[in-house]
């Protein structure tokens, strides 16, 4: 008797077939029935009646299933232990990342992770921040990268990797150009071109305009910072962005926003209570993002 024939036991008695036991297991419907039928000599009974098209099991197999499947779970489980034990932990990540954010020390991070736990699948979506945090919260996101425009509280733990300031990008010869520093107020006289609500960066504009009772002209968004650059370069509204995110576009002009003071911030989250594999993944976010 081995782990693989209580398994094929297991399989052919929950399908009742077969057929679909074996597509279920991935060996031939052969290799099943040639397994069972060995398994049944070394128990000297019968475990199904195959006298009809539906397999049903006999009053020994029916007495045997239970057993069988406490076994294959206790197997799981001592595999689930060695494990936790070598670092050799099994399991999906379900990571969500904001929408057009590209953060490359997050990547090292998801590198150096799948390196050294090459057997737990990552499952990778992107959102606005809000829903992001609502999958945290329910559950069905193990660890997500959001944009704030202030710390996170209450239930769920969390890292702040990035604190950026506000710019405006505008193209030379454009009048803030000339300018060293401008204001949210000021910028109420121009269209701007912005990332989308949910976004740390907008949200850090948005309540620097409500603090200074500033109705900002929103005229275009973008949910990537390339598209946010390139539409102020044609000169359809003063871009704002994060100075290092403006960094990438030395065509045009950062002019800092002296007066939106609360930085955007790029913060990791996750539930207090850390899964395994949120446990394995953490440390190398911290060494990647120089945490």
């Amino acid at each position: 008797m081995d782990l693989r024939q209580l398994e094929y036991f297991v399989a052919v008695a929950e399908e009742a077939n077969f057929t679909r036991a074996a597509e279920r297991v991935h060996i031939t419907q052969s290799g099943v029935s040639a397994q069972i039928r060995q398994f049944e000599r070394e128990l000297g009974a019968d475990l199904f009646d195959r006298s009809s098209r539906m397999v049903r099991l006999t009053a020994a197999g029916a007495a045997a299933l239970p057993h069988a499947r406490t076994a294959l779970a206790a197997a799981e489980s001592v595999r689930e232990a060695i494990d936790q034990v070598t670092g050799l932990v099994r399991g999906r990540l379900r990571l969500g990342m904001l929408v057009g954010c590209t953060v490359k020390p997050l990547f090292a991070a998801l590198a150096g992770f799948h390196r050294a736990y090459p057997r737990i699948e990552i499952a990778l979506t992107e959102d606005d921040s809000d829903a992001l945090i609502e999958g945290v919260r329910a559950g069905d996101t193990d660890l997500a990268l959001v944009g704030a425009a202030r710390e996170l509280s209450g239930e769920l733990s969390s890292l702040t990797v990035a604190s950026e300031s506000l710019v405006a990008l505008v193209p030379p010869g454009h009048a803030l150009a000339a300018h060293d520093e401008t204001t949210v107020r000021r910028l109420g006289a121009y269209p701007l071109v912005c990332l989308p609500p949910g976004t740390g960066i907008r949200d850090a504009l948005d309540r620097a305009c409500t603090a200074r009772g500033v109705r900002p002209n929103v005229a275009f968004q973008a949910t990537a910072p390339g598209a946010v650059a390139d539409l102020a370069a044609r000169g359809l509204g003063v871009g704002v962005l994060s100075a290092p995110t403006a960094a990438d576009h030395p065509e045009l002009t950062a002019t800092p926003i002296s007066d939106a003071e609360a930085p955007a911030l790029l913060v990791l989250v996750w539930r207090r209570e850390q899964s395994t594999v949120l446990r394995a993944l953490l440390p190398h976010c911290r060494r990647a993002f120089g945490l």
